[in-house]
């Protein structure tokens, strides 16, 4: 199965790192623009950002993992209109010195067996650690 795998330290700690995963407030400092969250396991997300044409664009989830301040996994809508429907997002939350390192893996089928689609993501997760450490660095 195809993945993106990613991860970055911060000068944040883990319960900083996890809020910032796990509320509504936090997603949207670093990543979307609403974000409505149930970070329980069965619990549903959604979350709304500006698509290419400027239109609102909604992914659609549910929590299937949730290990606070340690692990999360999302498994995406295969019925969203977002380009992520049918993959999985976990992000393992770890101390790593006097920082914490946040590693992210996105995988499933669908766009991440595009290469050029996967590409693309791929700079999206990249751009996006890195909005997520300078916001919360900056707090």
């Amino acid at each position: 199965m195809p993945a993106i795998r990613q991860q970055i330290n911060i000068a944040s700690s883990p319960r900083t790192v996890w809020r910032a995963l796990t509320t509504a407030e936090g997603l949207m400092s670093w990543w979307v623009d609403e974000a409505r969250v149930d970070a329980r396991e069965g619990g549903r997300i959604v979350l709304t950002s500006e698509g290419d044409d400027g239109a609102p664009l909604e992914e659609r989830g549910l929590f299937h993992t949730v290990r606070p301040t340690r692990k999360i996994e999302i498994a995406w809508d295969r019925n969203s209109p977002a380009e992520t429907r049918g993959t999985r997002i976990e992000f393992n939350i770890g101390k790593d010195g006097d920082e914490t390192r946040v590693s992210v893996i996105h995988s499933g089928a669908g766009p991440l067996d595009d290469e050029a689609a996967r590409a693309v993501l791929d700079k999206a997760w990249k751009s996006a650690l890195q909005t997520l450490r300078q916001t919360l660095e900056e707090a």
